[in-house]
C-alpha cells in the first residue's frame, strides 16, 4: 500500500524569534497552508487547543522553554499531530530525543520551506540539499561567533563562556573554516 503524501493544511509554527517565525508563517501562508505562530510552550498549547492544527513546526530552543517539552505537550494534547523539530543548535542527542518523543523529523536551521514540507512526510533532504549542510568546523565557527556577539564583542568574556583561553579564541576567530 502506498502511503499518501502529507501536506499540512493547518500548521502551528513555534519559534521565539518573532521575525523568523513571522517570515515562516507568511511563507507557508503563500503556499495556501493556514499557518499560526506561537512563541512559547504556553502559547503553543493555547493555540493548539483553539486552532486544532494538523501539524506543528517546533524550534528546539524557545527562551525559557524547551522545544522537546513543547513536542511532549502537543502530542499529549493531540496524539495525531505531525511534528517536525528544527533548530540552529542541533545535536544527535536532541534529534534522537525529538524522534523518540514522536517528532517525524528533525531539521537544522537555516532550512528551506520545501525541505520543511518534505520533512512532514519523514523525507530526508535531497543530496543537493545535503551538500549545503555545514561542516563541523563551520558549526563551531558559527557557535563561537554567536557567543562573541552575545557578549557584545567582548572576546575575554566570550572565551570564559566557551571555556577557551582568550588567545585560543582569537586564533579561531582569525581562521574561519571557509578560508582554509
Amino acid at each position: 500500500m502506498i502511503k499518501e503524501r502529507f501536506t499540512p493544511s493547518r500548521l502551528l509554527v513555534v519559534d521565539d524569534d518573532d521575525l523568523y517565525r513571522d517570515s515562516l508563517v507568511r511563507a507557508f501562508s503563500r503556499r495556501e497552508i493556514e499557518t499560526f505562530g506561537a512563541d512559547s510552550l504556553a502559547t503553543a498549547l493555547a493555540s493548539a487547543t483553539r486552532l486544532c492544527p494538523d501539524a506543528a513546526l517546533v524550534d528546539l530552543k524557545l527562551g525559557n522553554d524547551s522545544g522537546l517539552d513543547v513536542v511532549r505537550a502537543l502530542l499529549q494534547h493531540d496524539p495525531n499531530l505531525t511534528i517536525v523539530v528544527f533548530t540552529a543548535y542541533g545535536t544527535i542527542a536532541t534529534a534522537l530525543e525529538a524522534v523518540k518523543l514522536g517528532a517525524v523529523n528533525y531539521l537544522t536551521k537555516p532550512v528551506q520551506i520545501e525541505h520543511i514540507i518534505s520533512a512532514f512526510n519523514g523525507s530526508s533532504p535531497s543530496p543537493k540539499a545535503l551538500s549545503a549542510i555545514p561542516s563541523a568546523e563551520q558549526v563551531e565557527w558559527d557557535y563561537i561567533n554567536r557567543t562573541v556577539h552575545e557578549y557584545g564583542g567582548n572576546v575575554t568574556r566570550a572565551a570564559q563562556a566557551l571555556g577557551l583561553h582568550r588567545r585560543s579564541l582569537q586564533r579561531k576567530l582569525k581562521n574561519p573554516p571557509h578560508m582554509k
